[in-house]
């Protein structure tokens, strides 16, 4: 029966998988996320599409995508292609959330000035709101790649080649689930430590000194 050992190369290779669903996912959330808070801030109402996101458990959405929607439009997607949209949608209701309320905490009497000295409304957006909304969204934007990490496992259920899908080969294959299992979640941690703390020196250097935590 092959050792553990053997096996470890194949689970690190398995954190490359999981940290492409991470980057894509959190890529198709920014580029959703962050129009629908603006549109949110500027009273479109898209509370039902929010509603929905945040109220579908993932393993849900992935089933609904990959077995539901994406066959009855003739939509041909592997299982990694469908986690990275699942995990995108879901994160954009959530993402849109943070960048409302980093857009909400700008000095509104600072938009007003903008306007007074004749900058159109797509000016005071690009170089007033974005500019602060987006560093200062940046601890709750950390906490969302933690979470996407962790919600990333779920994907095993579609077979894709993530840590904890090669955990289980791993454990059938050395008839021992403690360590795999164990390994598996050794490289969670480090990969959200990792992630939460490069992102936290990044805040750092980019902060708004006077806001919350600046």
């Amino acid at each position: 029966m092959p050792s553990l050992i053997e096996y470890i190369p194949f689970l690190i290779e398995g954190s490359l998988w999981t940290l492409s669903l991470v980057a894509l996912g959190l890529s198709l959330g920014f580029s959703l996320g962050l129009p629908i808070a603006l549109m949110k801030f500027y009273g479109v109402k898209l509370d039902a599409y929010i509603w929905f996101m945040r109220g579908t458990p993932l393993i849900v959405l992935l089933s609904l995508l990959y077995w539901g929607v994406f066959p009855a439009l003739g939509v041909k997607l592997g299982p990694f292609e469908t986690s990275v949209i699942a995990l995108g949608l879901r994160s954009s209701a959530y993402q849109s959330q943070i960048f409302l309320s980093a857009l909400n905490s700008v000095d509104s009497g600072q938009i007003i000035a903008a306007r007074s000295i004749g900058m159109r409304e797509r000016q005071v957006v690009t170089y007033v709101l974005l500019p602060q909304a987006l560093r200062i969204s940046l601890p709750s934007w950390s906490n969302e790649y933690a979470i996407m990490l962790k919600d990333s496992s779920i994907c095993f259920a579609l077979g894709v080649m993530e840590i904890l899908t090669r955990a289980r080969y791993i454990s059938v294959a050395t008839d021992s689930a403690l360590l795999p299992y164990l390994l598996a979640g050794v490289l969670f941690f480090s990969l959200t430590h990792a992630g939460t703390g490069a992102l936290e020196l990044i805040y750092r250097r980019v902060r708004i000194k006077g806001t919350l935590g600046g």
